[in-house]
């Protein structure tokens, strides 16, 4: 790829407590050899150090690399992806996470991708995960959280994935700045906001994957995703159960009956947690009855990716 045809990507960082990570997140922007990259960095509202490590490593590196930061109150991710992408004047967007951080070559493989394929609107990659140490504990966050990456391999199989076995490990995505302002942008006020935004994606076939480790992946007891507090994960598993009733009628059949079958699965899992066992066996059967129907419906190869 020439220096001089190189579309220009702007990684958005939103910052939020990180002290302890925020700043190999940083240092991962300029180890990968991308050319054409400018880097977007909002400190949310952090009540620890945060902040004055990203000032200290601006500090150090602000001739190395186009930099802008901005510090203020908390607003939540969803507001702050929002703002990083208005101040961004890349062509593609490279939204990243202040405890995950890049791998080299992951950039330039994804705008190859995007290139090679207009009619993608953003393109997802797997992901290696880390511990808090930096130390590699699985080679594929998509095989972690899923299992299998063959779903990826066709749009039908994303559609299916993106519904069914959401499985995307750390910001794994580079998007096209046309197609995130197409789909809206991230819904503010949601915590589900990622599953929100690529579900919209893909039901207009707007997203591809390519089997390659773009990020690291980190798991630590701040993860979001993986509290143990019982409260918000029932908050977390009804927010999403609202986003899939919502986001429904943006697919056709049978796709529209999936993701309705996957309210009710995340409502017997609410149902577990809250020890009521007939609304459980209810959304189960729901569930497993929604699902039989589509499958009917869908082609072989994607039952079978899934089995697999």
């Amino acid at each position: 790829m020439s220096t001089a045809t190189t579309p220009l990507v702007s990684v958005l960082i939103p910052a939020f407590n990180h002290e302890r990570f925020v700043q190999r997140c940083l240092d991962s922007v300029l180890e990968d050899p991308y050319p054409a990259k400018e880097l977007m960095i909002i400190d949310d509202g952090s009540t620890d150090r945060t902040a004055a490590r990203i000032a200290d490593w601006v500090a150090i590196h602000c001739m190395d690399i186009q930099i802008e930061y901005v510090r203020r109150e908390n607003r939540g991710i969803a507001a702050t992806m929002n703002e990083l992408a208005a101040r961004a004047n890349g062509e593609f967007l490279r939204p990243g996470s202040s405890d995950d951080y890049l791998l080299p070559g992951g950039l330039e493989a994804q705008v190859r991708y995007l290139l090679a394929h207009p009619d993608k609107g953003a393109v997802i990659g797997d992901s290696i995960v880390v511990d808090q140490n930096d130390h590699k504990t699985h080679d594929s966050g998509m095989r972690l959280l899923h299992g299998n990456k063959r779903l990826y391999q066709s749009d039908d199989g994303i559609r299916r994935a993106i519904i069914s076995h959401w499985a995307i490990g750390g910001p794994v995505a580079l998007m096209r700045r046309t197609a995130l302002d197409t789909v809206e942008r991230w819904s503010e006020g949601l915590r589900i906001e990622d599953w929100d935004l690529f579900l919209r994606l893909a039901a207009s076939d707007a997203l591809g994957f390519i089997d390659v480790s773009v990020c690291a992946y980190r798991i630590h007891g701040g993860n979001l995703s993986r509290t143990r507090h019982l409260g918000t994960r029932i908050g977390n598993l009804a927010e999403s159960r609202q986003v899939a009733l919502r986001r429904a009628r943006l697919f056709d059949e049978p796709y529209k009956t999936l993701l309705r079958a996957q309210s009710h699965y995340i409502d017997a899992k609410i149902a577990f947690l809250q020890h009521q066992p007939w609304p459980l066996a209810w959304h189960l059967w729901v569930y497993l009855w929604l699902t039989m129907r589509c499958s009917r419906r869908l082609p072989f190869a994607h039952r079978g990716a899934e089995a697999a």
